[in-house]
């Protein structure tokens, strides 16, 4: 059996090649490839497939990673710690309330202005009122008493608020209007020279910068497809390309591969409601009568070869994937499962999933384990996934129709249809909105399988609420795995995490492209958060 999974899932990864790769995200690619053309020296030009919808970061531009055009309070070390930025040191009450910052008094926007506390207050309260991807509802308020001092007061004790902190480049009071978005001015190592939508961003080094001034002052960004970048590599057109597994084995005289460390995971959700006829508010219908049984969702994960999938459908760019955080501080290293197929036929067996017609797929109360799983047409990488671990999952009765669709489509049946789904966040506080149950159901794509549990959201509550990391790690692994329940594959099992995928990179030789923080999810803008560590080496 393992031998013919293995010409499947070969023949997959063949038809992945044939059809390209768009996990990268984006499919737009500049003019023609001959007019790109790589600069020595000082410059680089790096082919990426997501373009940024805006470099407005009160409205999600660098969340999740740093901004380079604008200066944090803190940002990120290589360990996930922080360390200052704009801030030079903070103070928190005893009540965990009041944070109190005291900022560097050497730091300009691009324009000549200086960053003083007022700017700060003005992008902290712009953030939350945009109410974006940046969770500020919990800032009861926020003042600059002078020039150097900023107080952040907070409804309630909240653990990840230095690491939201971390993402939110500060913006210039004076010189914010309805274009920032595309004209932005910051303090950050990097300038924006030029953006022609849908082809290419140039970027330049800020000569202002009060850090140390970057290697690579030059910096052309082009959208591509990947495998338009994969193309423009082997032309050697540009210096750094995001790719993927399915192409990662190419080889390139004159470049290497990077596989990059990513909290970029791929996973089935399963609706854990039955179908009683009810929608969402936006009419998506509501539940599945077979995956709404927790010993079939069980039966999946244990059913899966992770390793497997890794090894032939990535290319081994990637690693098994038992939660949606996987290596981070705060995970429970509770969730990690082996494949048993055995016990996950024995499972279903015991639970009343007999194949009493002896069409290979199990039924109970005239209910056939069968039912569909989605995933966005391009993205061969999700198929690849999804097929592969499809035909691992008929071993033990379940048959898992794999179709990809727009996501519009997938927006309104995801409540009730499997989707192989993509997350993953260098940030704790995912997990919160991952599974709290005030979450579930509400026409996004946190919670669409609808997991509630009050025990779990005790736990996610308090982690936000520790006052210390420690606390609130111990809480964000009991949310996972206490023993008893949770959102683990061998509890509740909302999702089926599969794999965690490396973000493959082509890399010209002799470009260092510095130590990469864990990415998280979408891999294209994380890679240039570290941009002033880039450097050419020289023998």
């Amino acid at each position: 059996m393992h031998e013919e999974r293995n010409v499947i899932i070969i023949v997959l990864l063949t038809l992945s090649l044939l059809f390209g790769v768009t996990a990268c995200g984006g499919s737009n690619e500049p003019e023609s490839p001959e007019s790109v053309s790589a600069m020595p020296g000082d410059s680089v030009i790096a082919a990426i497939g997501s373009e940024p919808e805006t470099l407005d970061p009160t409205k999600g531009w660098g969340h999740g990673s740093y901004p380079i055009v604008q200066s944090t309070l803190v940002r990120y070390t290589e360990d996930l710690s922080f360390e200052n930025d704009l801030a030079t040191g903070y103070e928190l009450s005893d009540d965990g309330l009041v944070w109190t910052f005291t900022l560097r008094d050497d730091a300009y926007f691009t324009d000549g202005e200086r960053v003083t506390a007022a700017d700060v207050a003005f992008t902290l309260q712009t953030a939350k009122t945009m109410q974006g991807a940046v969770d500020l509802t919990y800032m009861e308020s926020v003042s600059a008493p002078d020039e150097n001092t900023v107080i952040v007061t907070l409804s309630q004790p909240t653990s990840v608020f230095l690491n939201m902190l971390a993402s939110i480049g500060i913006v210039p009071e004076h010189a914010y209007s309805e274009d920032y978005g595309i004209k932005p001015i910051g303090s950050g190592p990097y300038k924006l020279v030029e953006w022609k939508p849908q082809e290419q961003m140039i970027f330049t080094a800020n000569e202002d910068y009060y850090g140390e001034a970057p290697a690579i002052r030059n910096v052309t960004v082009v959208f591509m497809s990947e495998d338009a970048a994969l193309a423009a590599v082997r032309a050697g057109q540009v210096d750094v390309a995001c790719s993927a597994a399915t192409l990662g084995t190419a080889v390139v005289p004159g470049y290497h591969v990077e596989a990059l460390q990513s909290a970029d995971n791929r996973g089935f959700t399963l609706p854990m409601l039955p179908d009683e006829g009810k929608t969402t508010e936006t009419g998506a219908p509501i539940g599945n009568n077979v995956t709404c049984h927790k010993e079939i969702r069980q039966a999946i994960a244990y059913a899966i070869d992770r390793q497997m999938i890794v090894d032939i459908v990535l290319n081994g760019f990637g690693r098994p994937a038992y939660s949606e955080n996987d290596g981070m501080p705060w995970n429970n290293p509770a969730t990690v499962i082996q494949t048993d197929v055995e016990y996950a036929k024995k499972l279903l067996a015991e639970t009343g999933w007999i194949d009493s017609d002896g069409d290979g797929i199990v039924e109970k109360d005239g209910v056939k384990a069968e039912f569909s799983c989605i995933y966005p047409s391009g993205d061969s990488v999700r198929q690849a996934v999804a097929l592969a671990a499809a035909e691992q999952i008929l071993e033990i009765g379940i048959r898992i129709h794999v179709e990809g669709t727009g996501w519009d489509d997938i927006m309104q049946r995801m409540f009730s249809e499997a989707v192989m789904m993509g997350w993953g966040s260098a940030i704790p506080n995912e997990t919160y909105y991952l599974y709290r149950s005030e979450g579930a159901l509400q026409d996004d794509f946190y919670n669409p399988e609808g997991y509630g549990n009050e025990t779990t959201d005790a736990y996610l509550h308090a982690a936000l609420a520790a006052m210390t990391v420690e606390e609130a790690n111990r809480n964000w692994q009991l949310a996972q795995w206490d023993g008893t329940t949770g959102t683990a594959m061998q509890g509740e099992c909302p999702w089926v995490w599969i794999v965690n995928l490396d973000h493959v990179t082509f890399v010209r030789d002799g470009l260092s492209i510095g130590d990469q923080p864990i990415h998280p999810h979408g891999h294209g803008l994380p890679l240039l958060g570290n941009l002033y560590e880039w450097e050419w080496m020289t023998d």
